[in-house]
């Protein structure tokens, strides 16, 4: 691609590039100073820990072809390529890299989720029903990018917008005909995801998180905001559509681009797909669901109320696609699960031991109250353990908040450490022991190694009991201080169940 032909999608480039460009061929697309090479565009990032003006001279040494800037005060005289001001190098990066990728979003259906919870599970939903009409979709989310049997790695859940485009590109040259994304508040604050042109875009629920980043809630609910809003209204797709959770207030409060369609679910009773549920075990769920498309009744293989909403949301929006309710729901009564979502740990003592991703307050309570709403429904008088910590460098307001759940739905609730990073973990213990009553805190067992944590609650849980692992999910490591060690919840109890 020829340099004017990227920058053409910024509004002042013409009037600033010089006549070269017309000729110049860019290789690559970057805003790290390190990856520079001859014929890169590098565009300088103000960051939360670096600004790459600072590293203007050093992708100039290294052979940028031109520079995108929001001050070119750092740019040497020497520099002979074009310069480009904007006010915003954010935006003109994910401007930037979808056009060098030559908008592989535009090709493909696509679907955006966001909200606290559930994100990961209805992006693999999709991903099973959509498969199921022979539709290849492919996955970018939290546990990794995925298309059939080819796994590319996740380092965030939203990457960056130039290795997101090149995903999207890979995926479609790959064969994927739909792409199934989550849309995290930061890519959202950040505009990252603003260069994919959605078709569908989902809200969960939105309760407490990521308050490190964001100030308060409200400008946490304005960065999803702005995917029903700005993004939904650039996207060339039509029909554009919106599935929104009328359950959860903050869906209530929700606008949507006047132009998209609007479909609601939840068990509202003005909710367009309303469910209600009619059983549930450890292993199943059985409901219903209402909906202007007819009346359906099902199950899907796993439990929890938080499911079946995801579960609704994926056949409003499979609905939006042209797959009908019946053949989403046939999927996702076949559905495998998702790794760490209530993942279940097989054993041969009679336990019931679940390996899960809820790492907030809302959705500990959530995987807490289904486990209990199943024990009352089978009149069972097993204990409920729960295992939980609180990642370091974040957060935290939200660590006696979980320990307050924790203690409401469990019997017994194990304190332990998650990702400490660069905190002392028994610091971060003790700012959870805070959510405790004195009495709760005398019953509380405490142990600050993960793994031991586990083998002691395993030791000492009895057949029929349910053994809540939360936090870390599909993780397989454990960072403490700047160093990532290999850990893995599922693989701890497994050896410990065996």
């Amino acid at each position: 691609m020829k340099l004017s032909e990227l920058l053409s999608v910024l509004p002042t480039a013409k009037e600033q590039y010089k006549a070269s460009a017309e000729q110049i061929e860019v290789l690559s697309l970057t805003n790290d100073a390190r990856q520079v090479s001859l014929g890169s565009v590098f565009v300088a990032i103000r960051g939360v820990k670096a600004d790459g003006h600072q590293f203007i001279n050093n992708a100039a040494q290294q052979g940028a072809i031109a520079l995108v800037v929001e001050s070119n005060e750092k740019v040497p005289a020497s520099f002979l390529g074009s310069v480009i001001l904007v006010p915003d190098t954010r935006k003109a990066l994910d401007l930037l890299a979808s056009q060098f990728y030559s908008n592989p979003s535009n090709e493909m259906f696509c679907f955006g989720v966001t909200g606290t919870n559930g994100k990961t599970s209805i992006t693999y939903m999709l991903e099973a029903v959509m498969n199921k009409v022979n539709i290849a979709t492919g996955v970018l989310g939290t546990i990794n990018h995925h298309l059939g049997g080819k796994i590319w790695p996740s380092e965030m859940t939203t990457p960056d917008p130039v290795l997101l485009q090149e995903r999207l590109r890979e995926m479609r040259e790959n064969g994927a005909k739909a792409i199934a994304m989550e849309v995290s508040s930061h890519a959202l604050s950040q505009a990252r995801a603003d260069g994919v042109h959605f078709n569908t875009t989902i809200f969960t629920n939105l309760t407490r998180d990521h308050l490190d980043y964001h100030k308060d809630m409200t400008e946490y609910f304005q960065s999803k905001q702005k995917l029903f809003t700005e993004i939904l209204l650039k996207s060339s797709k039509s029909p554009r559509f919106a599935i929104v959770n009328v359950d959860d207030p903050w869906g209530r409060k929700l606008r949507i681009e006047q132009t998209a369609g609007i479909w609601t679910y939840g068990k509202a009773k003005d909710a367009d797909f309303r469910f209600e549920i009619l059983e549930m075990d450890f292993s199943k769920t059985y409901f219903e669901v209402h909906s202007h498309l007819g009346v359906h009744k099902s199950w899907i293989p796993m439990c929890g109320s938080h499911n079946v909403y995801n579960a609704i949301a994926v056949v409003a929006a499979a609905a939006t696609a042209g797959i009908p309710p019946r053949v989403a729901l046939e999927a996702l009564s076949q559905f495998a699960g998702v790794p760490g979502r209530l993942q279940n740990v097989p054993n041969q003592k009679s336990l019931h031991v679940y390996v899960d991703y809820a790492h907030s307050p809302d959705a500990l309570e959530n995987v807490l109250k289904s486990l209990v709403k199943v024990r009352e429904d089978l009149r069972a008088n097993n204990k409920i353990w729960t295992i939980f910590g609180c990642g370091g460098d974040r957060d935290k307001g939200k660590r006696p908040l979980m320990a307050s759940i924790a203690a409401e739905y469990s019997d017994k609730v194990m304190v332990t450490s998650d990702n400490p990073r660069t905190e002392d973990p028994m610091q971060i213990i003790n700012d959870i022991l805070e959510g405790f009553s004195p009495t709760q805190r005398k019953s509380t067992m405490i142990e600050s190694d993960r793994k031991r944590a586990i083998h002691k609650v395993i030791l000492q849980a009895q057949p029929g009991d349910v053994v809540l692992i939360a936090g870390k999910g599909h993780e397989d490591y454990q960072i403490v201080g700047t160093q990532k060690i290999h850990f893995s919840d599922f693989e701890v109890a497994k050896e410990f169940l065996t």
